[in-house]
């Protein structure tokens, strides 16, 4: 993406898909191809005060969802070592890391549904100036997320059958998913406040709050510096925690785990107008606790906060709630989620 400044001159404005596409650059022109624009140009989103009904989301679907995508690359994994008889190599294992894209699912959800804010303003386009960081920035982090599993955990002598037949395995990993959200949390809610609440440490971190109304592929758009710390030290640190407690990750265990971390990443940048958790398997006990995380919290967090904010965390608020910086909900509060009225996550 490039390296933090101090001030820094990235525009935001997206006027881009309105012009001639004669005049795209190439950049541009790679956007249209793949569709990753977050609305689809031209057609209208619905629009909601904040006082309508909010639907809400299934988490059921949502751990189909992710579960199901994860599984994916897991079964060619297996399909190529069953059917060659050799096993894949610690590089040729970068086909764990695939990014698969949540973002046309998700456009189909916010033009039948609406954005957070859709009152008020229009969400963040991709800017007409940074289409190019966009594009690298894509497959910088699908690399950059599985790279450190694939290093420090990929055993090329076990395949993911292997991994999973013993029965003994499924409480433990059942243990270790139940608490990486948390624990990754800790670690990233003590630096994204710290960036937001040190002076020296905003430049690292202003470039991503350039977005007020996010969308799902905005979620990359940071300098160098917090994709490093977001991709690889912050899930070393969480890896290192559960070591120290008597829970190592190996890789399958960590593909999965790291599964559950992008799909909640995404989905908070999404704005989507729907009451959607973060999934989790004890989000039982965080609702108990209120402290689940939902999509709008975040984006409160970009819309309303700048050097000083609120609603550091991403996986869950129990780091928000035990330090006192968790903020109210506007539109997804608990009197204007609309229980009876289910959706689900699109699995195509």
């Amino acid at each position: 993406m490039g390296w933090a400044q101090k001030k820094n001159s990235h525009s935001m404005t997206s006027n881009w898909t309105s012009q001639d596409p004669r005049t795209r650059n190439l950049y541009q022109r790679i956007i249209d191809r793949i569709q990753v624009h977050p609305i689809v140009p031209g057609k209208p989103v619905p629009i909601h005060i904040k006082t309508d009904k909010m639907p809400y989301m299934s988490p059921m679907s949502q751990h189909l969802f992710i579960i199901s995508y994860a599984a994916v690359p897991m079964a060619l994994h297996q399909a190529y070592c069953t059917s060659t008889g050799y096993m894949a190599g610690k590089w040729a294992c970068c086909l764990h890391g695939n990014h698969y894209s949540r973002d046309p699912l998700l456009r189909r959800l916010i033009h039948r549904h609406g954005c957070l804010d859709g009152d008020k303003s229009d969400r963040d386009g991709i800017s007409s100036a940074g289409a190019g960081r966009i594009v690298r920035a894509l497959p910088e982090a699908a690399i950059l997320r599985y790279a450190l599993a694939i290093c420090i955990t990929y055993d090329a002598d076990i395949a993911p059958l292997e991994a999973m037949r013993d029965t003994a395995y499924w409480p433990s990993f059942f243990t270790k998913l139940c608490l990486y959200g948390v624990i990754l949390d800790f670690w990233f809610y003590g630096y994204h406040r710290a960036c937001h609440e040190i002076p020296f440490l905003w430049k690292y971190h202003r470039t991503h709050h350039l977005t007020k109304h996010p969308t799902a592929i905005m979620s990359i758009w940071a300098d160098n510096e917090q994709e490093i710390v977001d991709m690889i030290i912050i899930p070393f640190l969480t890896f290192a925690t559960l070591c120290s407690i008597g829970l190592s990750l190996d890789f399958y265990e960590w593909w999965m785990c790291s599964a559950y971390v992008t799909y909640s990443e995404i989905l908070g940048h999404c704005g989507l107008r729907v009451h959607a958790n973060t999934p989790s398997p004890i989000m039982w006990l965080l609702k108990f606790w209120d402290a689940d995380i939902a999509v709008e919290d975040h984006d409160l967090h970009h819309r309303m906060g700048w050097k000083k904010s609120f609603n550091y965390g991403k996986q869950t608020r129990v780091w928000d709630n035990l330090f006192s910086s968790s903020a109210p909900r506007v539109e997804a509060k608990e009197s204007n989620v609309d229980y009876e009225n289910v959706i689900w996550m699109p699995p195509f």
